[in-house]
C-alpha cells in the first residue's frame, strides 16, 4: 500500500478524485469528516447509549458520545505525532501532494468519533442479543430462506458493520450517507472483510467483520480506491488494515483499558488502593512524585495517574506504529498495536480487574439481562408487523405497530434479507432509554 493512495479525499459519489493540494488549508478536507459525523443525529444518539454501565444516571459515568470524544482526541494526537514521522520519512508526501501531520491527526480523529456509532443499546450485549433472536431465538425460521453470508449477517450482527451502514447507506430508511472520505471510511473499518467465510486467524484484521452484504460492493470500491490488499480469494471480499485503522483501533483500546477503569473507581467497584496501584505501574517512570503529594482528594490523584497513563500509551502507541509501519503496508502486520506495547502486562491487569469487578458487577449484568429481553421482544414485534404488511396479512395490531416507526422507515422491502436488515437496523439505533419506552408500549 502507499500513503499517496492511502489518504484518498475522494467521496462517495464522486467522479473525479480529490487532490489535497487543491483544498482550502482553513478548513482541511479531513476535517469535513469529522463535522458531518458530530452534526449527525446517529451520532447525537450515542449520548444515551450504554458505555460500562447501562442506563446509569450518574454523570460521571460515560455513556458512547463522551467515550467516543474522548476516543478521537487520543486518536488525533496519536494520528498527528504518527503524521509527523511519515512526513519526515516521506518528504514528498508534503512537497508533491500537500498532505502534513494534521491531514493524520484529522483522519484518525473522524474515524474515531465514528467508532461506536452503529453500536446497538445496551452495550455489545444488545449485539449479542440481535444475534441471538436468529440464532437460537424465534428468528431462526428465516434461516432456509437466506443465503449463507446474509444469515451469517444476522447471527453475528455487529456494530462495526452496522456503522459502516450508518455512515455510507444510500438506501431508504437510514439517515443518508454523510458523504466521508474513503481514507476516514478506510480507518473506521477495523475488520475489512465480511461475515464469511469465518475461519480461526491470528490476524487481528479478521476477528470480527466490517460491512454487510448490503455494502459489499461500496466497500470494495473503497478499498480499491485506497490501494488496500486484497486477502480473499474468488468471490469472497476481504482486504488488509487501511494502516490508519490500527491507530483508530489503539486509541479506542487506550481509553476503554484507562476511562472505563476510572469509570469503576468513581462508582466504588474498584478500591482506590488497587487503582493506584495498577495505574502507577503505568506511570512509574513519568510520575511527578513531589506534584503526586500534593494532590490531597482521590479524584485529582486518579485524574493526574489516568493523565499520564493515557500519555505513555499514546506516545508508545506511537512507537508500534513507526517500528512496524513497512510490514504494515505490505499487510504482514496482523496484531493489534496495544499487543506490542512495553506495557501490555500492565493494560492486561487493569482489563482483568476491570472485567472482575466492573463489566461483571450486579449492576452491568442486571440491566445487560433487561435489554435482552427489550431487543428480543422488540425484534419479534417489528418483524412480525413489517413481514406480515408486506405478504398482506397484517393484522391491525401490526398496523398500529408500524405507525410507531418513524417515517422514514415506512418502506416497501421485497427482499427478506432487506427487511430483516432493515428493522435490525432501527433496533439498532433506538436509545437505551427510547429501547425501554417501546418496550413498555408494546408489552403493555
Amino acid at each position: 500500500m502507499t500513503w499517496e493512495q492511502l489518504l484518498s479525499l475522494k467521496r462517495q459519489g464522486d467522479t473525479s478524485k480529490r487532490l489535497r493540494i487543491e483544498q482550502d488549508d482553513t478548513r482541511l478536507g479531513f476535517e469535513v469528516d469529522y463535522d458531518r459525523i458530530i452534526f449527525s443525529s446517529a451520532f447525537r444518539s450515542l449520548q444515551d447509549k450504554t458505555q460500562v454501565i447501562p442506563l446509569s444516571k450518574t454523570d460521571f459515568v460515560h455513556t458512547r458520545l463522551t467515550h467516543s470524544l474522548e476516543v478521537s482526541v487520543v486518536g488525533r494526537s496519536i494520528g498527528r505525532l504518527v503524521g509527523k514521522k511519515i512526513i519526515e520519512k516521506y518528504p514528498h508526501l508534503s512537497a508533491v501532494h500537500g498532505y502534513h501531520m494534521n491531514d493524520f491527526g484529522a483522519i484518525v480523529a473522524a474515524a474515531a468519533l465514528a467508532h461506536d456509532i452503529g453500536n446497538p443499546p445496551f452495550g455489545h450485549s444488545g449485539e449479542k442479543a440481535i444475534g441471538e433472536y436468529f440464532s437460537i431465538g424465534k428468528g431462526q425460521q428465516f434461516k432456509d430462506k437466506l443465503m449463507p453470508k446474509q444469515w451469517q449477517d444476522l447471527i453475528d450482527f455487529e456494530g462495526n458493520a452496522n456503522g459502516f451502514s450508518v455512515l455510507t447507506s444510500t438506501r431508504p430508511g437510514i439517515e443518508g450517507s454523510l458523504r466521508l472520505s474513503y481514507a476516514t471510511l478506510g480507518a473506521f473499518t477495523k475488520y475489512p472483510k465480511e461475515s464469511l467465510p469465518k475461519k480461526p486467524t491470528k490476524n487481528i484484521s479478521d476477528k470480527k467483520y466490517g460491512f454487510f452484504q448490503s455494502d459489499a460492493a461500496f466497500f470494495k470500491e473503497v478499498a480499491e480506491e485506497l490501494g488496500m490488499i486484497s486477502n480473499k480469494s474468488g468471490e469472497d471480499i476481504g482486504y488488509e488494515r487501511h494502516p490508519l485503522a490500527f491507530l483508530v483501533e489503539a486509541a479506542d483500546d487506550i481509553c476503554y483499558t484507562i476511562i472505563d477503569f476510572e469509570d469503576g473507581i468513581n462508582l466504588g467497584l474498584v478500591s482506590e488502593d488497587f487503582a493506584l496501584e495498577y495505574l502507577i505501574k503505568l506511570v512509574k517512570d513519568t510520575i511527578d512524585a513531589a506534584k503526586y503529594q500534593t494532590l490531597t482528594t482521590k479524584e485529582d490523584r486518579i485524574s493526574y495517574l489516568r493523565a499520564l497513563a493515557i500519555g505513555n500509551l499514546i506516545n508508545d502507541a506511537v512507537r508500534v506504529f513507526v517500528e512496524n509501519e513497512e510490514a504494515i503496508l505490505q499487510g504482514k502486520f496482523h496484531f493489534a498495536l496495544t499487543d506490542k506495547s512495553k506495557y501490555k502486562a500492565q493494560m492486561d491487569d487493569i482489563i482483568k480487574l476491570s472485567v472482575k469487578n466492573i463489566y461483571q458487577s450486579r449492576e452491568v449484568i442486571e440491566k445487560e439481562l433487561s435489554g435482552y429481553q427489550i431487543i428480543n421482544t422488540l425484534l419479534d414485534k417489528f418483524i412480525t408487523a413489517f413481514n406480515n404488511n408486506h405478504e398482506g396479512k397484517a393484522t391491525n395490531y401490526d398496523k398500529l405497530l408500524l405507525k410507531i416507526l418513524p417515517e422514514k422507515h415506512h418502506l416497501e422491502k421485497e427482499n427478506l434479507y432487506d427487511r430483516l436488515l432493515h428493522i435490525c437496523h432501527y433496533i439498532s439505533m433506538l436509545t437505551d432509554g427510547k429501547a425501554v419506552e417501546l418496550f413498555k408500549i408494546v408489552s403493555a
